[in-house]
């Protein structure tokens, strides 16, 4: 990691909200968002070599029927493929900011459940892969999903587009949203476990 983006990620991880934010703004001199555009992935291990050598621990009886599955299509493999993203992605640009990822951010890996308070709620329900690492890898693998997902419903271009840009906005004004929650000292956890009932988050929530 280049010292300039060590610097400034550490700066924003231990200021006050109006310091984060601005340090935050700061990283993206550091690491243009325009640097994210590009994946051209340098691969000393084929796809395969990095899917067997994480089959350690699973029932080798069993992996037949998982890769049965993921050949099944694109999006199938893709969902099963999260250590070979992850080998992708370990070069890429990043902040340095560091967050307990969901490790495998599809979107079929969001759903409603129900909590012990007997509330439905939207959530990620799966966090098998889970693991330290830059929040944008979470970010890019639910991006990337919902564009396999579209272009496997053969959806028109600009329909994919918009699909992925809309997931991405969301995913920026909810950020947005909890960080103002912080800066009011509001109760995080029920605002970002939003009720079904919720279409969509309410950045005035926390002003209220």
């Amino acid at each position: 990691m280049p010292e300039r983006v060590r610097k400034a990620a550490k700066a924003a991880a231990g200021a006050g909200p109006h310091e984060k934010y601005e340090a935050g703004k700061a990283l993206r001199t550091a690491v243009p968002r325009e640097s994210h555009a590009e994946l051209q992935p340098k691969r000393a291990k084929s796809p395969i070599e990095i899917l067997r050598a994480s089959d350690a621990g699973r029932l080798e009886e069993l992996l037949w029927i998982r890769y049965a599955r993921m050949a099944s299509s694109p999006f199938a493999f893709y969902r099963g493929a999260a250590a070979v993203m992850a080998y992708d992605l370990a070069p890429t640009p990043a902040t340095g900011l560091r967050v307990q990822l969901c490790g495998d951010a599809h979107l079929m890996n969001f759903g409603g459940f129900g909590t012990p308070e007997r509330n439905l709620i939207f959530d990620i329900n799966d966090f098998d892969e889970t693991l330290a690492g830059p929040w944008e890898w979470d970010v890019k693998r639910l991006a990337a999903s919902v564009a396999i997902a579209a272009n496997q419903q053969e959806h028109r271009r600009k329909d994919k587009d918009a699909a992925v840009l809309g997931a991405v906005r969301a995913y920026r004004e909810a950020m947005r949203a909890y960080a103002a929650c912080v800066r009011h000292g509001a109760p995080l956890l029920p605002f970002a476990r939003d009720a079904i009932a919720r279409a969509a988050a309410d950045p005035a929530w926390c002003e209220r």
